[in-house]
């Protein structure tokens, strides 16, 4: 059976967002939906998964609430549902920037480049690309050039920026993330912060990767998607490179695993005779760690029924 995955987002007011999860929860469930949906007062974002007949009800029902009437869905095919069970969740932010002062996309964001004009942008001289995502997704994969944040969450961003970009508020400055959602207030944040110049990918890596002129050209690596897929191609112009490597050997892998420890949980590339030698771990602690959970795994294999 053939299965869709569609990503997609849209800032706009939401009133009573715990009914609306409610409502929309029991919807999804009964048109047989997997997938993971955030609620705000301030709009939606979702990834779901489905046959293409589900997937399809979905978008033609949200497009005829006036409130989702434009939303972009990214649509991706898949040969399995991408999600193990349906979650709608509330949240007082879509995307948390950790900001005393928050980013409204709908007053204050940089301007949309298509990915045609994306591309374009990147081959200009006095550039700037900056990666919004997290240092674990930006490993796996990552548009030439991109500076890579040292930050593990969205909301670390703003003050790394004020200690490590600032220099560059007279450049043009090209940002971007997986779906487009992080930079629509990443963008408005950097305009704010007095950036001069700030245009963002619109639809994300994701729609870029798909496009049929820019075939996700200047792109090395894979995409980091927050799914049971873990990571998807976008560089379809034949000039795909790994530049994932093993947390412990180095050598080129994309293949993520999350530490052993379960109280450590970090995001590490790592080939499987890796995972094998250092028990899936980042640290001799976390090897050492009484819940490791490789080690429990290959005591429970091992054990006779």
């Amino acid at each position: 059976m053939q299965y869709r995955v569609l990503l997609y987002y849209k800032y706009v007011t939401i009133d009573d967002p715990e009914s609306f999860k409610e409502e929309h929860l029991a919807y999804c469930k009964e048109l047989g939906l997997i997938g993971r949906i955030l609620v705000a007062r301030e709009g939606i974002n979702g990834t779901v998964s489905g046959t293409i007949e589900q997937t399809q009800k979905y978008m033609d029902d949200m497009k005829n609430d006036s409130r989702f009437a434009d939303t972009v869905f990214k649509i991706e095919t898949s040969e399995t549902h991408a999600f193990k069970k349906m979650k709608v969740r509330v949240r007082p932010e879509l995307v948390h920037l950790s900001l005393e002062d928050d980013v409204n996309p709908n007053e204050t964001t940089g301007k949309h480049l298509s990915p045609k004009e994306w591309l374009v942008a990147m081959e200009q001289e006095d550039v700037v690309i900056l990666d919004a995502r997290n240092t674990y997704e930006y490993d796996l994969g990552h548009f030439k050039n991109a500076i890579r944040p040292d930050v593990e969450t969205f909301r670390e961003l703003p003050q790394w920026v004020r200690e490590n970009f600032s220099q560059f508020k007279d450049k043009k400055v090209l940002t971007y993330c997986t779906g487009g959602i992080r930079c629509e207030k990443f963008s408005g944040f950097l305009l704010k912060e007095g950036f001069k110049d700030v245009s963002q990918l619109e639809g994300g890596i994701i729609s870029y990767g798909h496009d049929e002129e820019a075939k996700g050209k200047l792109w090395d690596g894979k995409c980091y998607v927050f799914d049971e897929r873990i990571s998807v191609p976008v560089n379809r112009s034949g000039e795909e490179t790994v530049v994932g490597r093993c947390y412990h050997c180095g050598n080129p892998e994309e293949r993520y695993v999350k530490c052993g420890n379960p109280e450590c949980n970090a995001h590490l590339l790592m080939c499987e005779d890796c995972e094998k030698e250092h028990k899936r771990s980042c640290s001799k602690e976390c090897l050492e760690h009484p819940w490791n959970r490789y080690i429990k795994e290959q005591e429970r294999e091992s054990s006779p029924n």
